[in-house]
């Protein structure tokens, strides 16, 4: 097959350029030519802003485009619409933030969508991707926006946490790499919490077979649901990277009132007191798994997120403690446990 994909020079689009070179498949790649140090010999690539100007791919045809990097309706939709005619079916990349609610585990796809009021569409022309808090809400425009300009034509991937491999974001990143490093380790909440994620490379792996089949509609992507705790993510890292490391489980209220930013500054920690959040990792992929989505065991995740980061500039990262506050941390926690 002839594949577009727009993106393909971060994350999820390297995922997907390897796994669709790796299953025979010709690849153009349509993006800002911004990662000029990410090569792939033998793939065409086409520059271009797709929020203003989508001239490189006219005159063009595939057989399938894959959309990493739409975050507002109207340029998914002006991308959509010049592809119409020049793709027989369009992947879009959406998120599991569409949902409007997720006070309750096992949300599928058709549990009601985040919406936003026309102030909040046109304040937008004045915000920078990816939108911040409308994020979730923009997402499902703009899956709305492609099914509306190639019905029947589109598959709707809503992503949930990736991780692996060339994940800048450090969401998950930062527990290998702290578990690794040893010593007394601040673990955030509920050993038994459970906790969802996705390897991107299964993402990849998963998507392009979907493109083969033609495969249509949506369909929520991420990790199986109720199988993994974060004691058992922090075990695996231990066990993985062969560290001394001890961990030290501080309940949420103690997090809490310590002002410990939940997510970012503590990855896959989600306070119980955030009930409007109960189900955020808990959201149901049965659909997805019924259409083939597999999982490669999470050692390996963890053993090549590890030898990734170990090529990485030291420097600051975008997601997990600063060491000096988790040194700060655990002895108050201690001497709060001995009062």
């Amino acid at each position: 097959m002839k594949i577009l994909i727009l993106g393909g020079t971060v994350f999820l689009g390297r995922a997907l350029v390897a796994a669709a070179l790796a299953a025979g498949h010709e690849v153009t790649l349509f993006n800002r030519g911004n990662h000029s140090d990410v090569e792939y010999p033998g793939v065409e690539q086409l520059h271009g802003d797709r929020t203003q100007d989508l001239s490189p791919l006219q005159g063009r045809e595939w057989d399938a485009a894959i959309d990493t990097s739409g975050y507002h309706p109207d340029v998914v939709r002006t991308s959509a619409r010049l592809l119409a005619g020049a793709v027989k079916h369009y992947t879009f990349v959406s998120s599991k933030s569409v949902y409007a609610d997720f006070s309750r585990p096992g949300v599928d796809e058709s549990a009601p969508l985040a919406t936003l009021t026309p102030d909040q569409l046109a304040s937008t022309a004045q915000m920078k991707p990816p939108y911040g808090e409308l994020y979730g809400a923009l997402k499902a425009l703009c899956e709305q926006a492609a099914e509306e300009e190639m019905p029947g034509r589109v598959l709707n991937v809503r992503s949930g946490l990736l991780v692996g491999p060339y994940d800048g974001s450090d969401r998950f990143t930062y527990w290998p790499v702290r578990v690794a490093r040893g010593g007394e380790v601040l673990a955030p909440g509920r050993p038994d919490k459970m906790i969802q994620f996705i390897d991107v490379r299964d993402m990849a792996d998963w998507i392009v077979r979907m493109v083969e089949a033609g495969q249509t509609g949506i369909y929520n992507a991420n990790g199986p649901v109720g199988q993994l705790t974060m004691q058992q993510l922090l075990e695996q890292c231990k066990a993985v990277s062969g560290s001394d490391a001890t961990f030290t489980w501080i309940d949420d209220a103690f997090l809490n009132a310590h002002e410990v930013g939940s997510w970012m500054e503590l990855p896959l920690w989600i306070p119980d007191s955030e009930a409007d959040l109960t189900g955020f990792m808990l959201a149901s992929v049965a659909r997805a798994q019924a259409a083939g989505l597999t999982y490669r065991p999470l050692a390996t995740t963890i053993e090549d997120t590890l030898a990734w980061n170990q090529t990485r500039p030291i420097g600051p990262r975008r997601a997990g403690m600063d060491p000096k506050r988790e040194a700060q941390l655990l002895p108050l926690w201690h001497q709060r446990s001995l009062a």
